[in-house]
């Protein structure tokens, strides 16, 4: 059984997952062989989702998702800042001037 929501934001089907350290999280419904999330549905019928690493790779019971959020239209957007706000990301990027 698929625990199938729509987003709510952009209204796309999404899966919810539990994560290793017991968290939700939204994953993509179709399995995306460039996402960072491996899938499984365990025994009791609840989907799990963790990182593989090179310790612990991709295993044959489980698919490859993206998180919703990274794919998500009304996340991936930047909201405007308000009057008076200042954006670091430039200030960020500025390599330091050795001295």
């Amino acid at each position: 059984m698929k625990r199938l929501a729509p987003c709510r934001d952009c209204r796309r089907p999404i899966l919810w997952t539990i994560t290793e350290a017991g968290k939700r999280l939204a994953v993509d419904l179709d399995p995306d062989p460039a996402g960072n999330t491996a899938v499984r549905c365990d025994g009791t019928g609840a989907w799990r989702s963790r990182r593989p690493t090179t310790e612990l790779p991709l295993t044959g019971w489980e698919r490859l998702h993206k998180p919703h959020v990274a794919t998500c239209p009304q996340q991936t957007e930047q909201l405007a800042l308000p009057v008076g706000v200042t954006s670091l990301a430039a200030h960020r990027r500025k390599k330091e001037t050795p001295r």
